[in-house]
């Protein structure tokens, strides 16, 4: 089974850019997609395939959504928002399918709308699989300084960040132990905003006090990882290489350099990270075959 995560930072740009294509050679048979960042009406028509979408578009125009595409129909859909919408292939529009109540852990609806996470149950496999966009957070206020990328907010997006972190990872915990009730394996996917390690971005040394690299930050990622609940796939696969990185800087020549971050992540149960095969990210060749700042992440497990 191949399956792919892929912050591609707006569908339509990502479709003039390539993604079809990048879809059609590679094949997967589950894609987990974020900042998709289009209106369920205006999705283009046939941009995914042979593949059933399962969209949780948010309500913030033209920013983050989260999707995941897979060769059937799942048996099941869960939310924060209340309701996914839902096209199968050949499709032109989408439908509208509620979400079970109780999906959602406790702290995170000031985060229901955004358009962050959204699961389903796999019906051609015991595997639940979820999708994630965590917000990119900000500096705590004493980190902070006036000229910097981002004006000072007093440490708002930081402490925003952290709350969600506390909150997901109960949400992490409820799912994961849903899953393994019913029998299934767990898989979360995304973007998660976070480089976990040394060997996940390029210049650590220099980003030490970077939002994504904060010690607290990375302590968080530690702790929902463990050979008992969550495993890092690709860095069980390539323990000890640098990278191999998912997100470079449109500025720069930071993709030319490989100057760039690892911060899109298969996180799976015990059982199904024994089972991957191959794992890395599809970095294009050059800087002009890009279809996002991001690249996709691709895992092979077997059946």
């Amino acid at each position: 089974m191949r399956i792919a995560t892929f912050n591609i930072n707006g569908i339509r740009a990502a479709q003039r850019r390539g993604f079809e294509t990048w879809l059609a050679e590679r094949d997967p048979d589950v894609v987990a997609l974020q900042e998709v960042r289009c209106a369920p009406e205006k999705l283009p028509d046939d941009v995914f395939g042979d593949h059933h979408l399962t969209y949780e578009p948010g309500h913030v125009a033209g920013r983050n959504g989260v999707a995941i595409l897979t060769r059937e129909r799942p048996t099941a859909v869960r939310t924060w928002d209340g309701e996914v919408f839902v096209r199968a292939p050949g499709e032109d529009h989408t439908h509208r399918e509620p979400s079970p109540p109780g999906s959602m852990a406790r702290g995170l609806t000031p985060f229901d709308s955004e358009g962050r996470y959204v699961e389903v149950d796999l019906s051609d496999s015991p595997l639940t699989v979820a999708s994630l966009y965590l917000p990119k957070g900000g500096l705590p206020a004493h980190l902070q300084r006036p000229g910097g990328r981002e004006q000072p907010d007093g440490g708002a997006k930081y402490e925003r960040k952290m709350g969600f972190l506390a909150s997901f990872a109960r949400q992490l915990d409820r799912s994961r132990r849903a899953a393994r009730a019913a029998g299934r394996d767990f898989l979360l996917l995304g973007d998660l905003n976070v480089a976990h390690t040394e060997l996940d971005l390029t210049n650590w040394r220099a980003n030490r006090r970077s939002e994504g690299f904060l010690p607290e930050e990375r302590e968080w990622f530690s702790s929902i990882l463990s050979p008992r609940t969550l495993v890092d796939v690709v860095r069980q696969v390539r323990p000890d290489e640098t990278g191999p990185m998912s997100w470079w800087s449109w500025m720069g020549g930071a993709f030319d350099r490989d100057t760039g971050w690892r911060i899109d992540y298969h996180l799976a149960s015990p059982g199904l990270a024994k089972r991957a095969v191959t794992a890395g990210t599809d970095r294009p060749a050059s800087a002009a075959e890009r279809v996002s700042d991001h690249a996709a992440v691709v895992v092979d497990y077997r059946d």
